[in-house]
């Protein structure tokens, strides 16, 4: 392993102080250059986790991504800390699986998310983006993320699934919620709350969409998961809650996420504002750009199945491995001047995965939206500014601001 300092030697990747800011970037620069395979001992929030190591290069995330013998997704969760939400339950969904059965469940849906089809839905979401945007009629200001990204995302994923508009609300809440238990705003219940409350409330909300598609299919995605058939046998009813939940999670996650950092962005550099503005046909570069930045994700994780090597240090049976996109994506070997955003680069990049089976199902419809999201946001509002500090979830796996406040200014 690289010599390095004993500060960083002690340094705790996953502790929630780290993070009040959004992802440490000073300290992921560090790691990639001094010890770009990193040990940390323990999660202070997670007493039960035996530590895990920290993979924060490009390249050695991709040989960790596309070797699903050796870093396994099922073993121990696909996060650093996966004990507050039940293993069994993250296992019934394909991000939480491993090939052959990984194959056969995310099959079901890919012929729904290729970009064909996800391009016809473009008027659809094009629709809903204008009309949330509408909702600001005759305001001065806003918060971007709760009035606009939120709405917007949920509306689009929820359409997919045939949840009715009026359960968006309810739906985000619990996503918030439990994709960041850590957060004292989205989850006041703490942690534990995961398990005792909210799992049981996606359950009892999901029941009721099972109960109706199992009596009249249609043509959602939660009717695919009802009726599906995976190696000759419906999916139980955990397994179906759990896709959907899946699901619904990305979707409201996601792009809401890269979209308000990618505003942001955009308002502090307004430089780079004004080229998208003078030359629109760079939105889908500056999509690229924002995902690169802003990965909507800051981590995923697998468990090696076998004593294995990487960059140099050994790697243990059964010890986990965080594969961090919000280091890879700044990986100064794959990027010049990394931490710069340029809406022209249309950079490669991270923010879906790095390849392999797990490359994220819904890459085509995150890139329509944010494309939509920005063109539509800039027509409307060329000139919008801060309005005050935004601040982040507190979490080291959902990389996404909580707040956002503009002026929205149209000229």
């Amino acid at each position: 392993m690289t010599s390095i300092d004993s500060d960083l030697d002690r340094a705790l990747v996953i502790d929630r102080p780290t993070w009040e800011h959004g992802p440490p970037h000073e300290l992921f620069g560090r790691l990639r250059r001094e010890c770009p395979v990193h040990w940390s001992s323990e999660i202070p929030e997670f007493p039960l986790e035996t530590g895990y190591w920290s993979v924060t290069t490009a390249d050695d995330i991709h040989t960790v991504s596309r070797d699903w013998k050796t870093y396994s997704s099922a073993k121990k969760g696909i996060t650093a800390a996966s004990y507050a939400f039940p293993l069994e339950l993250i296992q019934a969904m394909f991000i939480g699986m491993d090939p052959p059965r990984h194959d056969r469940l995310k099959a079901l849906f890919q012929a729904g998310f290729t970009p064909k089809r996800i391009a016809q839905h473009e008027d659809e979401i094009r629709a809903i983006v204008v009309r949330v945007l509408g909702r600001l009629e005759g305001r001065d200001t806003c918060d971007l993320v709760n009035d606009v990204a939120q709405p917007a995302v949920s509306r689009v994923i929820h359409s997919f699934m045939g949840i009715p508009e009026s359960d968006d609300a309810m739906w985000a809440a619990l996503m918030n919620a439990t994709l960041g238990a850590g957060d004292p705003d989205l989850n006041p219940d703490g942690v534990d709350a995961v398990v005792e409350k909210l799992v049981p409330q996606i359950f009892e909300s999901c029941r009721a969409l099972i109960a109706a598609r199992r009596e009249n299919p249609t043509e959602d995605l939660t009717s695919v998961l009802v009726h599906a058939e995976v190696e000759g046998e419906r999916l139980e009813e955990h397994e179906i809650v759990m896709g959907f939940f899946l699901l619904v999670a990305a979707g409201n996650d996601s792009t809401k996420a890269t979209y308000s950092s990618a505003m942001r962005a955009l308002m502090q550099h307004p430089e780079e504002r004004q080229r998208l503005l003078d030359e629109p046909s760079l939105v889908p570069s500056a999509v690229e750009e924002s995902l690169r930045m802003f990965p909507a994700f800051a981590h995923f994780a697998r468990t090696a199945t076998a004593d294995t090597d990487l960059h140099g240090t050994r790697i243990r049976e059964g010890d986990k491995v965080v594969m961090w996109y919000v280091s890879s994506n700044r990986d100064e070997t794959r990027y010049e001047d990394p931490d710069r955003f340029d809406v022209a680069r249309n950079p490669d990049h991270q923010a879906f995965g790095a390849g392999g089976r797990h490359f994220c199902l819904g890459t085509a419809l995150a890139r329509l939206e944010l494309r939509i999201l920005l063109e539509e946001t800039l027509r409307r509002y060329p000139a919008m500014e801060l309005a005050g500090e935004p601040t982040w979830v507190e979490s080291p796996f959902i990389n996404q601001l909580k707040t956002l406040p503009v002026r929205l200014c149209s000229s």
